[in-house]
């Protein structure tokens, strides 16, 4: 078995165990997503380098990648959030955000970057412009966030600017 191969069946055990204890009360659809393969294998790699310290978050992360569709980085949308990206999102609450999405030793709140270790950065992985979805905080509470812009290198969209729209080299 190969080693991402070990790491997910390790996860399936976790959360079925997990599942075993406390049925998990939210049940909706999340949206489709897509992320670069290059994006992919970064956060496999990250994933399971964390799995040990913060199963939780790690766990999340590979359901995140087991469901994404992988593409090469030309066939990505522009309005897709991919790491690096910094997009504007909208909470169930009404409030506005502004954040870049990043890898962990990048992260500075106070900056508007925020780590794709995070409840909400692993929500916002792969998502694009006007798509929402639903995320867990870490005090157990439900919120919905929604994706108004992304801008990536070489240009801003918004859900009714991208639509058709693919990145080229």
């Amino acid at each position: 078995m190969n080693p991402l191969g070990v790491l997910r069946a390790k996860r399936r055990s976790k959360c079925t165990r997990r599942s075993e204890m406390a049925p998990n009360p939210v049940k909706y659809r999340k949206p489709s997503i897509a992320m670069t393969r290059s994006d992919h294998d970064a956060l496999v790699r990250l994933a399971g380098s964390i799995s040990g310290k913060n199963p939780t978050v790690a766990d999340e992360l590979f359901a995140e990648l087991d469901r994404a569709r992988v593409v090469e980085e030309p066939e990505l949308r522009w309005d897709v959030v991919r790491m690096g990206s910094t997009l504007r999102f909208t909470t169930d609450a009404g409030e506005a955000r502004t954040v870049t999405l990043v890898f962990p030793g990048q992260a500075d709140i106070a900056e508007g970057k925020i780590s794709v270790l995070t409840p909400i950065g692993v929500a916002l992985i792969g998502l694009s412009a006007g798509q929402s979805i639903d995320w867990a905080a870490r005090d157990g509470r439900i919120h919905r966030l929604t994706v108004e812009s992304v801008e990536n290198k070489g240009g801003v969209s918004t859900p009714h600017a991208a639509d058709s729209e693919l990145r080229t080299s």
